[in-house]
C-alpha cells in the first residue's frame, strides 16, 4: 500500500494540482490514477505555463487561429479538450466512487472575481459545453463570489470554491452551499448527483505571516515557536467548523437524509514553500477524514517516498488556538492577513491569465508567420 492508497484509508482523497496536454497523451495521468490520484485541479497559472511554456498546443493552436480571431476563445479551445478528456480518464473513479471522487477543475476566468452576475454565466456555459458530471467549475470565495456559489449549486453544477484562506469566509462557503442545496432541492433537484469541495490555502499562510514574525523578532517580540504554526492551526479550526456543520443534527441534517453530500474540504497550496520545513508538512499535518489534499508533482512523490497517514487534522485544536492567540498577542492580525492573501491571490491567477492570453497572441503571430 502506497502512501496514497494510506490516506485514501483515512478518508482522505489526494487529487494533483497540475493538468496538460502532455500529461495526457503521455499517459502519465493513466499512471497516477492507478496509482490512487482520484482528481485533477487546474488554475490559470498551471495552464500559463503548460500552454506557453513549450510546443504541445502548437498543432492545435496553428488549426484554430485561422477560424478564431478571439483570443480567449482560442485559449479555451486549447484547454477544454484537457478538461473533458481527464473528466473521462477519471470517470471510472467517479462511477466507482459513486460521485465522491473523479472529479476535474476548471476556473472561470479569475477577471470575473468581484462579479457575481459575470461569473454565474461563465459557470454555467462552462458546465453545459463540458457537459460531464464530474467536473468542477471553480469560483473564488469573494464577497461577489459567494451568492454565485449558491445560484450555482441552487442549479446543479458543482463547484470547486477556491482561494479560501479565512474561517470566517469558509463560514459563509459553507452557508452558500447548503442554501443552494435546499433551492436546488425545492426545484425538485437529485442532490444526490450535485457536489462541492471547498479549498482551503494553506502553505501562503505561513509563508506571510512568517514574513511578519520576523519582522516582529527585528523589533523585539518573542516569536519562539511560532514560525511554522499558523497555517495548519488555520486549517485545523477550519475543519473543526466541517465537522460542526455537516452532520445529522444540524441544518444539514435534512439535506444528508434526502443524499446530500457534505462539502468537503480540500487543501490547496500545499507545496512546502521554506526550506527550512518538512517537504511534506501540508500532508502529513492535514490528514483526516472527508478531506481532499490537491497535491502539485513534486508534493505528491515526496508524499509518495516519505509521506505519513496517521490522522492529524483533528489533533490539538487547543494548541491551534493558542497559537493563533501568540500570533495576535504579539499584534499579528490573521483577519488582515487572510485578506491579503485573498486579494494577491485573485490578483496572481489575472497576471496568470493575462500573461497566458498575451503569449498567446505572440505564438499565433509566429506560427503564422511560420506557415506563410
Amino acid at each position: 500500500m502506497n502512501t496514497i492508497n494510506g490516506l485514501y484509508a483515512r478518508g482522505q482523497s489526494v487529487w494533483c494540482d497540475n493538468l496538460s496536454r502532455n500529461m495526457i497523451d503521455s499517459g502519465e495521468l493513466a499512471r497516477l490514477i492507478d496509482q490512487g490520484v482520484v482528481g485533477i485541479t487546474s488554475n490559470p497559472t498551471i495552464f500559463m505555463k503548460a500552454i506557453t511554456g513549450g510546443d504541445d498546443y502548437d498543432d492545435l493552436l496553428h488549426a484554430v487561429s485561422d477560424e478564431i480571431p478571439d483570443v480567449v476563445t482560442t485559449y479555451e479551445r486549447l484547454v477544454l479538450p484537457d478538461i473533458a478528456d481527464a473528466a473521462d480518464l477519471l470517470r471510472p473513479v467517479y462511477e466507482r466512487t459513486d460521485g465522491i471522487d473523479g472529479y476535474v477543475s476548471l476556473e472561470v476566468n479569475p477577471k470575473l472575481a468581484y462579479d457575481t452576475n459575470a461569473t454565474i454565466a461563465e459557470a454555467r456555459r462552462l458546465f453545459a459545453e463540458l457537459d460531464r458530471p464530474n467536473v468542477f467549475i471553480k469560483v473564488p470565495a469573494t464577497q461577489e463570489g459567494i451568492p454565485a456559489i449558491e445560484t450555482l449549486i441552487g442549479e446543479g453544477i458543482n463547484v470547486n470554491v477556491t482561494l479560501i484562506f479565512s474561517v470566517a469566509m469558509y463560514r459563509q462557503v459553507m452557508r452558500a452551499y447548503i442554501d443552494g442545496l435546499k433551492r436546488y432541492d425545492k426545484a425538485g433537484g437529485n442532490l444526490t448527483r450535485v457536489a462541492s469541495v471547498a479549498s482551503f490555502f494553506v502553505s501562503r499562510v505561513d509563508t506571510l505571516i512568517d514574513k511578519l514574525l520576523d519582522e516582529k523578532r527585528k523589533s523585539g517580540a518573542k516569536v519562539e515557536g511560532l514560525p511554522g504554526l499558523a497555517a495548519v492551526a488555520n486549517a485545523k479550526l477550519a475543519y473543526a467548523r466541517f465537522v460542526e456543520v455537516f452532520n445529522r443534527s444540524g441544518d444539514f441534517g435534512p439535506l444528508m437524509a434526502k443524499g446530500a453530500r457534505v462539502q468537503r474540504p480540500l487543501w490547496a497550496s500545499t507545496s512546502t514553500k521554506n526550506p527550512a520545513y518538512p517537504n511534506t508538512k501540508y500532508v502529513d499535518d492535514l490528514v483526516g477524514p472527508n478531506t481532499v489534499n490537491t497535491m502539485p508533482p513534486e508534493t505528491l512523490s515526496a508524499a509518495l517516498d516519505h509521506g505519513r497517514t496517521e490522522v492529524t487534522i483533528n489533533q490539538d485544536l487547543d494548541g491551534a488556538r493558542a497559537a493563533l492567540a501568540r500570533l495576535a498577542e504579539i499584534g499579528i492580525d490573521l483577519k488582515a492577513v487572510t485578506d491579503q492573501l485573498t486579494i494577491e491571490g485573485i490578483k496572481a491567477f489575472a497576471k496568470s491569465f493575462d500573461e497566458l492570453l498575451a503569449n498567446l497572441t505572440a505564438k499565433r503571430t509566429r506560427l503564422k508567420t511560420v506557415a506563410r
